[in-house]
Order: structure tokens, then C-alpha cells, then sequence
């Protein structure tokens, strides 16, 4: 039995000087996860946005309006992919005159969602071998934070 080819998972990013692969992930303002995609690090990431936000859509029903984005996902293309599905790209950009720390709106509830799943050891380094498992691991990893807080809910704690 012949096995379908399997698309190369690593690759290399000159711009983020990364190699292997990237995570595009879409969560609500809280962090919690709505989409997650693996694609090799080589990928752009203006060319995922059709796809992310067509499965935020589908998860959500149809209820997203507004999406804040990072500079990496500018442009026309990314943009009309969006519209497509009827969000609406906010790109929030970096100051023009940036000295220190600058805490910019909303896109930040991102990069805290990243930290939050760097705490599973298994997710702080690209060991995997497949995207599948590497989204595997990520979504356990979510539904992890998720029980953690509806646990807390719970007790009143």
C-alpha cells in the first residue's frame, strides 16, 4: 500500500531567521484558540490568511468582524483574502519612533497565547516531526489552559 506523499513540514525564513516551521493562530480576546495552522517556515504569511480566517468563520459562525493582525499580514492580497470571508484586517503597526518597551493595542493577547503554551515543555522548541503533531500538541495544550480556567471558575478561586 502506497502512502500519499507528505508535504515538507521544515523550511527556512531569511526575514525571522527561523528554521522548521510556523504557527498562524487566531484566538479570541481572552487567548483562547479559535484556529491554528502548521505550515513550513518558508510559507509567507499573507498566504494563510484565506485559510485562517475561513476557519475562524466556520468556527465562530460566521460572528468576526475585526481581526488585529501583526505587520506580517499586510498587504492587498491579504487583505481581499480576508474580505472574502468577511473579516476586516486591523494591522497594528510599531511606532515610527520607537524607544523602549511600547505595549501596542490588542496585539499582544497573541503573543500572550504563545507564552502561555511555551510552558509545555514540548512546545518551547520545533521537535516535531509533523505539522499534525505539532498542532496536535498545541491544541492539547490549549485545552490544558482552557480546564485550568474553567477549573478556577468553578471553585471561585
Amino acid at each position: 500500500m502506497r502512502r500519499a506523499p507528505l508535504r515538507p513540514r521544515g523550511g527556512y525564513d531569511g526575514a525571522k531567521r527561523k528554521k522548521g516551521s510556523k504557527l498562524h493562530l487566531a484566538v479570541d480576546t481572552l487567548g483562547n484558540l479559535l484556529a491554528l495552522h502548521v505550515t513550513p517556515a518558508s510559507i509567507d504569511e499573507r498566504v494563510e490568511v484565506g485559510r485562517l480566517t475561513k476557519t475562524v468563520q466556520a468556527v465562530t459562525g460566521d460572528s468576526v468582524e475585526v481581526a488585529f493582525v501583526d505587520q506580517g499580514y499586510t498587504g492587498e492580497n491579504a487583505a481581499e483574502a480576508a474580505e472574502a470571508n468577511g473579516v476586516e484586517l486591523v494591522v497594528v503597526k510599531l511606532p515610527e519612533a520607537k524607544k523602549g518597551f511600547v505595549l501596542l493595542p490588542r496585539r499582544w493577547v497573541v503573543e500572550r497565547s504563545f507564552a502561555w503554551v511555551t510552558r509545555f515543555r514540548r512546545l518551547v522548541k520545533d521537535y516535531e516531526r509533523y505539522a499534525s503533531t505539532l498542532a496536535g500538541l498545541h491544541l492539547v495544550a490549549f485545552v490544558c489552559l482552557m480546564l485550568k480556567r474553567a477549573v478556577l471558575l468553578a471553585t471561585g478561586s
